[in-house]
């Protein structure tokens, strides 16, 4: 494996855990639970801010990666879409690409 694919996997890795580290550790000291968490997306202008760059940003990422994978027919490379929604940017984007660059 390349040194560029290892530093994909391993940002795919770190966007999984750390930011959701935080995403606990705020659910626990509140205990608010997923909703509470939602919440404090909104909280104020600087958040609201925040949250509609990263849905913006994942949005485009879904675009991108469903225009190429109905052309290169990388298949497995759609399981960074549920990545992106369901845990986060941070991790889909680096797993996108640490996909992409597989030896075809």
């Amino acid at each position: 494996m390349s040194p560029l694919r290892m530093a994909y996997l391993a940002l795919a890795a770190w966007g999984a855990v750390h930011p959701m580290w935080w995403f606990v550790t705020h659910m626990r000291e509140t205990g608010s639970g997923l909703g509470g968490l939602v919440d404090a997306w909104y909280v104020n202008a600087s958040t609201t801010g925040l949250t509609w760059d990263l849905t913006i940003a994942a949005l485009a990422l879904t675009l991108w990666i469903v225009a190429e994978v109905s052309v290169r027919r990388n298949w497995l490379a759609l399981v960074a879409v549920p990545a992106t929604f369901g845990i986060g940017l941070s991790c889909g984007l680096p797993l996108y690409l640490f996909m992409r660059t597989r030896p075809l």
